[in-house]
């Protein structure tokens, strides 16, 4: 059946119309005559069945279906241009793949190993989009999510990558001013904002003594929590898996034990089943895995 949708040059004039308030500044715009652009709308709303402007003299208001309507215009507008372009910025021999995931674990693990994917698939581009919370995988343009097990990605194939394992750290200098013999309680304690009583809970587990556990700053991110800490604000429970070339080289400094009760598990999420049209998203998910089992 064939759609009932106006033509692209007539949601044009009317979207830049609507923009400017003015058929002469559309048609500026559009490098079209005032009077083309007004016989576009006149087409337009003939084919709508609906007034959208009122014209005043020598301009023109939007009516409030008009309003409505632009609005919906320009966002279905920009959302075509935008995949447009990245139709156009496609390479001519390879292909790519679309992956949603967690901000840090994109920056602190995920993205200083992609060269090697690279290495290994010239031809497949990734891109990466942050989605903090668990969202409907089918027809959101992902071909995978990589983020945390959760009863939200029930029906989809959930393939575990890496613990989760919180573990205190600080700037050694904290612990210096102290004469290395600071406790956990004597230092500034920082939070995730998502994870409120995680210190509660650290200190539940490992018997340790702290005062008003829940005193401190906090920031959305553990890449935030993770700078706060190398800028020596204080001591902060964050994945060892993120900062370990940090604790490697001397930067931070872990003496406590690591959390084991309020660990998580990063997974790979897949739509089910997996076609074998994607090959692409098969290679990235072969190579995700070894990356993981090499635990590091």
């Amino acid at each position: 059946m064939r759609r009932k949708i106006p033509s692209n040059s007539a949601l044009m004039a009317f979207e830049a119309s609507a923009r400017h308030g003015s058929f002469a500044r559309a048609a500026s715009e559009l490098a079209l005559t005032e009077g083309a652009i007004s016989r576009q709308i006149g087409r337009l709303e003939a084919f709508l069945g609906v007034t959208l402007f009122e014209r005043v003299g020598n301009r023109v208001r939007l009516l409030p279906n008009g309003e409505r309507y632009a609005a919906q215009v320009r966002q279905s507008l920009d959302r075509l241009e935008r995949d447009s372009q990245y139709l156009m910025g496609q390479p001519r021999d390879g292909t790519s793949i679309e992956i949603a995931t967690i901000p840090t674990f994109a920056t602190r693990w995920l993205i200083p190993r992609l060269k090697h994917f690279q290495q290994r698939h010239p031809s497949i581009t990734v891109h990466l989009a942050e989605r903090m919370e668990p969202f409907l995988l089918a027809d959101s343009g992902f071909d995978a999510a990589i983020h945390f097990d959760h009863p939200a990605w029930t029906g989809m194939r959930k393939l575990p990558l890496l613990q989760e394992r919180l573990v205190p750290v600080c700037h050694p200098a904290l612990l210096a001013r102290e004469g290395g013999k600071a406790s956990l309680d004597d230092l500034p304690r920082l939070h995730r904002r998502q994870n409120p009583e995680a210190w509660q809970d650290y200190a539940r587990e490992t018997g340790l003594s702290l005062t008003n556990p829940a005193i401190g700053p906090r920031y959305d991110l553990h890449s935030m929590l993770i700078e706060a800490v190398l800028a020596g604000l204080g001591v902060a429970l964050v994945p060892r898996l993120y900062v370990e070339a940090e604790l490697a080289d001397g930067r931070l400094v872990a003496p406590w034990p690591d959390a084991v009760s309020i660990a998580k598990t990063f997974c790979l999420i897949l739509p089910e089943p997996i076609r074998l049209s994607e090959a692409p998203v098969q290679a990235f998910a072969q190579w995700l895995l070894e990356q993981a089992a090499q635990g590091c």
